[in-house]
């Protein structure tokens, strides 16, 4: 009798593991490759001008020099960016990150990205993406490919994440820096400011530079934070970044953090390492 129930036991929890995946709709991976692959076939198809002199006349000599350090300059402006990164991230100071392997796909016209971590927390799996598409982004965290323990999308979220393609945008995709969405305001020998305007969502960030006219700092003010109760808390951004290595003839920060600037003391939430890029 006990064999007879622990294998009805197994059996019930084996159809409710598949009618939640049914519910839950693809597995994560399976929907990030998918999109990919999707987005990558249509950038074959995209018209790719030769960024000129003539292109990145208006924009600030900072980001001029930006764009001529990295070998952006007089080659096609890229249709769209693929990245993979050894990651390391973190949920709350003092708490045992989680690593692995993260991907993410860019495309800025129009607007597409894609990011797939998968890693561990308190010993099961879990997969995170992120979905920004036109003008509205979702967020998904799930637990042993079973639970959505984070499933969050609006337009605070949206805006928050119009904020993350335009850090993309500066550090990976630096052809696209004379996009007319942008406008650029100069502050001082180190630093300019840039406004990215994407349907209902304009956000701000300020660019620093050093001297080898490297991008090593981005800081806005229009990102959130998600909380414990799915809430998003503005507060200020950064994403130092490091160490410019070159993938196929232009030229990356290949490492860097991610960090929220609260008033009770700043928090590193992510640490990255850059160990591809495929532009096309």
């Amino acid at each position: 009798m006990k064999i007879l129930l622990w294998a009805c036991a197994i059996l019930a929890g084996a159809l409710a593991a598949v009618l939640i995946a049914q519910r839950l709709g693809p597995d994560l991976v399976a929907e990030f490759d998918s999109q990919r692959q999707a987005q990558t076939a249509s950038d074959a198809t995209r018209a790719r001008p030769v960024l000129t002199n003539a292109m990145i006349a208006h924009l600030p000599a900072l980001v001029q020099r930006y764009i001529r350090v990295t070998g952006n300059l007089d080659k096609p402006r890229v249709a769209g960016v693929e990245l993979t990164f050894a990651a390391e991230m973190f949920r709350k100071p003092a708490e045992p990150g989680m690593t692995g392997t993260a991907h993410q796909y860019d495309r800025f016209d129009p607007p597409k990205r894609l990011f797939f971590l998968s890693s561990k927390m308190n010993g099961l799996p879990v997969q995170v993406l992120h979905d920004y598409h036109g003008t509205e982004a979702t967020m998904r965290v799930r637990l042993a490919s079973l639970f959505n323990v984070v499933d969050a999308k609006g337009v605070e979220l949206s805006r928050t994440e119009t904020v993350t393609l335009l850090n993309d945008l500066c550090f990976f995709a630096p052809s696209w820096l004379a996009d007319p969405r942008l406008q650029w305001r100069e502050i001082d020998e180190i630093s300019v400011g840039v406004t990215f305007s994407n349907g209902p969502h304009s956000v701000t960030a300020t660019l620093f530079f050093n001297a080898a006219g490297e991008l090593v700092n981005f800081v806005s003010e229009d990102r959130g934070a998600m909380q414990d109760d799915g809430t998003l808390r503005i507060t200020r951004w950064s994403t130092p970044m490091l160490t410019y290595r070159e993938f196929d003839g232009r030229r990356y920060a290949s490492e860097g953090d991610a960090i929220w600037h609260y008033p009770e003391g700043d928090f590193t939430y992510g640490h990255l390492v850059l160990a591809r890029v495929v532009a096309r």
